[in-house]
């Protein structure tokens, strides 16, 4: 069997190795090909798969590191402080060949800067971007891309961006994705001319099937399967979208707990409405891949739980069967190809 190998950032995150081990065993036990590197403290993820009834085996190793990168750490020093970090052994691993991605739900910054740094980025690509699946009303996935790697682009970027997300939106769909950069109005005289300036290079291209643009109201409504935007505003419409949907998840709790309406006529009512609010859980869609680099990196939640963390390491396993890298790379290699011509 031809094994897939993740490294996790085992200290990453809001709860660090008690969520970061056991979503590694529950990984394991989805995926039979899979082989899992935990990085950090090696006493505490012992205890934790001790707990578990776990030890390291063929398929479950630890990597020991010392230090961790704080939440708070501007990239720039994490970046210069990164040797012998459980970030940083672990983005070093893909780097070296010894994993085929990372998963961390550590520093969003850090990550991004040790990746680009350690990794490289992709031929023809300016800058990385961060890229998730939305919940859309019909229970399909939008991808949102930049979603914070970057807070401000310039129109070529952005470009690069709606390639990317393309690419990767393809490789689960099976088919090539609508396109759409996300404005201030649906009309083509509306917008700044950074989108404008976008919107021009895609009508130019047909290597992406681009529909125009789309307000934000229709984010989650499965009008497009990409949807392009710059760093700051992907970034406040993505928690503006995971806050909102908390909003409605506590307001059915709370109804639920103070109706008058008692036993199966309850229970159906509210478990349905549960149902259909659950699937805009951000959890369910949780691991973020930052693209245009030279392998595979997920960034996952911060207070993500084991099951979200699960989802986490799938992602990185599709993106490894997937050889998304070089999907991209192939695919900007059309487009700059195009454009020469």
């Amino acid at each position: 069997m031809l094994y897939l190998t993740v490294a996790l950032d085992a200290m990453g995150g809001d709860f660090g190795p008690r969520v970061t081990v056991p979503a590694a065993v529950q990984a394991l036990s989805h995926f039979p090909e899979l082989k899992v590197s935990l990085v950090g403290d090696q006493s505490q993820i012992a205890h934790q798969l001790s707990l578990l009834g776990c030890k390291p085996n063929s398929r479950l190793s630890i990597v020991h590191s010392d230090r961790v990168i704080s939440n708070s750490e501007k990239p720039s020093l994490a970046l210069r402080h990164s040797v012998g970090t459980s970030m940083g052994i672990t983005v070093d691993l893909v780097a070296n060949g010894k994993a085929d991605a990372c998963v961390s739900a550590g520093n969003t910054g850090a990550l991004m800067a040790l990746s680009r740094f350690r990794l490289k980025l992709l031929p023809g690509i300016d800058r990385p971007a961060l890229v998730s699946a939305l919940p859309t009303a019909s229970g399909k996935k939008t991808w949102m891309l930049d979603l914070g790697a970057n807070v401000s682009s310039d129109a070529d970027s952005l470009f690069q961006f709606a390639v990317m997300g393309a690419a990767l939106a393809e490789e689960h769909l099976g088919r090539p994705p609508r396109v759409a950069i996300l404005n201030i109005g649906a009309e083509e005289i509306k917008g700044n001319d950074l989108v404008k300036r976008c919107a021009e290079m895609l009508n130019q291209t047909q290597a992406v099937n681009y529909i125009g643009y789309i307000e934000s109201n229709q984010l989650l409504l499965d009008v497009a399967d990409v949807i392009v935007s710059d760093g700051f505003v992907g970034n406040v419409c993505l928690k503006a979208c995971e806050g909102t949907a908390q909003l409605f998840i506590d307001k059915l709790k709370d109804r639920f707990l103070a109706s008058s309406i008692k036993g199966w006529i309850a229970r159906k009512l509210f478990s349905d409405l549960f149902t259909e609010l659950k699937t805009l859980n951000p959890d369910q869609y949780n691991g973020a891949s930052l693209l245009g680099l030279r392998g595979i990196v997920i960034k996952s939640h911060g207070r993500a739980d084991v099951s979200a963390c699960v989802n986490a390491i799938s992602e990185a396993v599709h993106e490894i069967k997937r050889q998304v890298p070089s999907r991209i790379s192939d695919r900007l290699e059309a487009v700059l190809l195009e454009r020469h011509y």
